[in-house]
């Protein structure tokens, strides 16, 4: 069984041990290192601004194991960016990323979503197009990624 629980700031402790988690983990995954979140860098206040500053930062947990995590935030063109997304490796092909996806494009409806991802990352790609995400090209902030983006079905106006 799949839970997902929405973060406040005050949980500022749990998506810090994950995170590090997935920054170790992953390391290649992500725009982030391990090294930018500790260290001086690893402040209560820091941790405390990430979770204020982006709106929806989940944790999933599969079979009650903390298991996965994903953010999101609206952009200026009046999509939402998906951001920040680990799952275990423990929980990977157990439906976990299913879930954080699925969790983002219904909270976002009826709005695209965007996200970048690394060009090599075949898994994420993988995922991302079985939930309806096509090549939108290159990513703008990083060379080494793919934008993706998903557009939901929007109901045609009649005439």
């Amino acid at each position: 069984m799949i839970e997902v629980q929405v973060l406040t700031p005050d949980d500022w402790g749990l998506w810090r041990r994950l995170r590090r988690v997935a920054l170790g983990e992953s390391a290649g995954a992500f725009g982030a290192t391990l090294a930018q979140w500790s260290g001086a860098g690893d402040t209560e206040e820091r941790w405390r601004a990430r979770l204020s500053e982006v709106p929806v930062n989940l944790v999933l947990r599969w079979d009650g194991v903390e298991a996965g995590m994903v953010s999101s935030y609206p952009c200026d063109d009046g999509a939402v960016e998906l951001i920040s997304m680990w799952v275990a490796p423990f929980a990977r092909g157990h439906g976990v990323g299913d879930a954080a996806v699925n969790f983002i494009v219904a909270r976002a409806h009826p709005c695209d979503v965007v996200l970048s991802v690394k060009s090599g990352n075949a898994p994420a790609i993988g995922l991302y197009r079985r939930h309806g995400f096509l090549d939108a090209g290159p990513s703008p902030d990083d060379p080494t990624e793919r934008l993706m983006r998903y557009q939901p079905v929007r109901a045609q106006a009649t005439t």
